[in-house]
């Protein structure tokens, strides 16, 4: 993979990380987003529900957008907004998508109005959306979001920071598209399989995990403290090594110090040159417990752990049979 490449996969994951890193202190949420069920006689089927135009959405970042009517042409400006889109049954509206989009397929056939990690605001005006999809907390730059929004374009911004947060977004985009009733289908199936796989692991003994999202110029990226990832590698069994909150950096001193008992390899999904003999290799990792032992691990899903879109618990299910292959036939 080209240097330049690989720095900004590295930097944008990063970011995606970043953004959704959770304050420290604060409780965790629910993962699984379950409510108890009343008691009592069941209620009447009820009709499904339908979108009324114009409809007033709020937004991840609080603001309030007006979306006039079901729209028909649909930018993303991140991959997960675009996974959602599709998941939803509308990937047949996207009229612009990211560089770094990739699944399902044909998006590859959508313009490109991203191209490393940089909007072109010509682009997407061209392209006349009637909903932009734009990312939160810096991945899509404020003054990008204020100035399509300047222009007379409808931006709903996305940037969950929880797994209840990634079926929140689904729904919202659901209610703009008028696609409530299969982002309802979508979350409920989504949630099932995350209780499956807290099943699997409950009991399990808790290995200490750290992530390598990158490696670059001697800075280690893996999971924020209080980020997603660091939620879902505790959701999927092991205890999560975390960097820096709002970077996701980590010093070797404090890699070593947290000794982790297992290192899944994310960055080796991209660059097959990361291996574990190369990192087992690496100066100064050899004292680290999963060096010693051996359990240096692939984690060649990376995209769908890192990306949180409707694919996140595939991700969540890779990760837990990455800490816990016994759990999992």
């Amino acid at each position: 993979m080209a240097p330049r490449i690989r720095l900004s996969l590295i930097l944008v994951l990063a970011l995606v990380l970043a953004a959704c890193a959770q304050a420290a202190n604060s409780a965790a949420p629910s993962l699984t987003g379950s409510a108890p069920l009343p008691t009592g006689s069941a209620p009447s089927p009820a009709a499904d529900p339908v979108t009324a135009y114009p409809l007033i959405l709020t937004d991840d970042a609080g603001r309030e957008v007006t979306v006039a009517a079901d729209p028909e042409r649909i930018v993303s400006l991140a991959p997960s907004n675009t996974e959602i889109v599709c998941a939803l049954g509308a990937c047949d509206r996207l009229v612009g998508v990211t560089d770094f989009d990739d699944y399902p397929p044909n998006v590859a056939d959508v313009e490109k109005v991203v191209v490393f990690t940089q909007v072109d605001v010509e682009k997407v005006v061209a392209a006349e959306p009637d909903l932009v999809l734009a990312a939160g907390h810096g991945l899509t730059q404020t003054s990008v979001i204020d100035q399509l929004s300047g222009l007379g374009l409808t931006v709903l911004v996305l940037y969950p920071e929880s797994l209840d947060e990634v079926y929140a977004d689904i729904e919202l985009v659901g209610e703009a598209l008028d696609a409530q009733v299969a982002a309802g289908e979508l979350v409920a199936s989504m949630q099932a399989r995350v209780v499956a796989v807290e099943e699997a692991v409950a009991g399990a003994e808790r290995p200490r995990t750290f992530y390598e999202v990158g490696v670059f110029e001697g800075t280690i990226y893996t999971a924020g403290a209080g980020s997603f990832l660091a939620s879902l590698i505790s959701v999927a069994g092991g205890e999560p090594v975390t960097g820096d909150p709002l970077t996701t950096s980590l010093q070797l001193e404090a890699l070593i110090s947290a000794d982790p008992q297992l290192i899944l390899l994310g960055d080796a999904a991209y660059d097959p040159s990361i291996t574990p003999a190369a990192v087992a290799a690496r100066d100064g990792w050899s004292g680290i417990s999963a060096v010693q032992t051996g359990r240096i691990v692939l984690a060649l899903d990376d995209l769908v752990i890192t990306r949180p879109g409707p694919r996140i618990v595939d991700g969540l299910e890779a990760l837990a049979r990455l800490i816990h292959p016994d759990r999992f036939d």
